[in-house]
């Protein structure tokens, strides 16, 4: 289904869809009648509640399907991608007798890293965090290195929300069993983006968020894998058999759902959306002097392009954009007052004089060639007008890298 996105908000051009996507409209239609006609508590046992269970049952059968688990109750709803993480990982930590370390790396997403840091300073966990090289791929033999009968849990992200690098998670799975330990994987951003069959992976647990795949936001999914065990983060009654207390969030559980069933009924529309991305891509580097793509070109989400610009601000070029109705986001997160390269980018080394105007683009099925063709005529007139002042005085910072051309 394409939507022109010029049709969302004063004809502004949607590319932030890995910050969050609209709900699909039949997802909405999907939701609207749990909100009043099927108002009843899933777990009541009569008649205004047995419809509303079926309704979840078919959610979870239909996130089943997107995911390729083996069975629909390894699926367990929760509030979104943020809590499905601390599940899993909090969950490995208490049930892996013995074992005390976990795994992660240096480009995950805060929802991980905030946690590991939380667990080292108040817990005493031991955190390993891998190192990826300029393209953002993982130091597999670092990993090899650093697996040991300590280890409890690895938490490697499926595909960087930044970036769109990929990380090859039934690999890495496969030697985190090898060593005794379980595996976990943020997939928030690969969810309906790349294929996926994790039954026949060694893949323990993966988080997912609805409202990246055109779901409503406040819900998600951790997929945990028959056998293991899943020691509950929130606690109270046995919903979600006894693994995640509290009354199911049925609207959004359907709608979410619903949104999991047109995303993999919509696979082949991936191909047009990376035709996209790599359009807007060939253009801006064809047209715009000291500009390279970040991430790994090889091995990526097809929907995400994250570009810099040397010797720019990304937060310029974004506010620029915006008043021209296109809508992306910056590579950079706003600390301590000023601009700073992202963890991401930081941990890539990506030179200074570029990690600053780093941009990302991300797509959707609902993008469109027309809101390529925007992007690229506001891109160069941003650039045009931002090189016209004269640049800040950037003191002992290294030149551009040809390796990241």
């Amino acid at each position: 289904m394409q939507v022109a996105q010029g049709e969302l908000m004063n004809g502004a051009v949607y590319l932030d869809n890995n910050a969050t996507t609209r709900v699909d409209p039949r997802a909405v239609a999907a939701m609207l009648p749990f909100f009043s006609e099927q108002f009843g508590n899933a777990s009541s046992q009569h008649s205004f509640g047995n419809p509303v269970a079926d309704a979840v049952r078919v959610a979870r059968r239909q996130v089943q399907e997107l995911v390729g688990a083996a069975f629909d109750h390894e699926i367990v709803f929760t509030s979104g991608g943020t809590e499905s993480d601390n599940a899993a990982i909090l969950s490995a930590l208490e049930t892996q007798t013995g074992r005390d370390e976990m795994i992660t790396s240096m480009v995950e997403h805060p929802a991980v890293l905030a946690l590991c840091e939380f667990l080292e300073k108040r817990r005493g966990v031991k955190v390993h965090r891998l190192p990826v090289d300029h393209r953002g791929r993982l130091d597999i033999d670092a990993y090899r290195r650093t697996l040991s009968p300590k280890t409890a849990i690895v938490s490697l992200m499926w595909a960087n929300n930044e970036t769109g690098t990929l990380f090859p998670v039934a690999e890495l799975a496969a030697l985190a069993h090898d060593a005794g330990a379980l595996f976990h994987t943020d997939a928030v951003q690969a969810a309906g983006k790349v294929t996926m069959n994790l039954k026949d992976t060694a893949i323990d647990m993966a988080s997912f968020s609805a409202h990246k795949i055109h779901g409503p936001k406040g819900i998600g999914a951790l997929y945990v894998r028959k056998g293991v065990r899943l020691a509950p983060l929130v606690r109270g009654g046995r919903q979600e058999r006894g693994r995640r207390a509290g009354t199911e969030n049925t609207p959004a559980i359907v709608g979410f759902g619903k949104a999991a069933e047109l995303a993999a009924s919509s696979i082949s529309e991936l191909s047009r959306v990376q035709a996209l991305r790599d359009r807007l891509q060939d253009a801006l580097l064809a047209s715009i002097d000291g500009t390279i793509v970040i991430g790994d070109t090889d091995h990526r989400l097809p929907n995400t392009l994250n570009m810099a610009f040397e010797y720019l601000e990304s937060e310029a070029i974004l506010q620029l954009l915006d008043r021209q109705g296109i809508a992306a986001s910056s590579g950079s997160a706003c600390a301590a007052g000023s601009m700073e390269p992202s963890h991401v980018l930081r941990a890539m080394k990506v030179p200074y004089t570029v990690a600053h105007g780093a941009v990302r683009f991300s797509f959707s099925r609902e993008n469109t060639s027309e809101d390529v063709d925007r992007a690229i005529a506001a891109m160069k007139s941003t650039v045009e007008r931002l090189r016209t002042i004269p640049p800040a005085q950037i003191a002992a910072v290294p030149a551009l890298d040809s390796s990241y051309a």
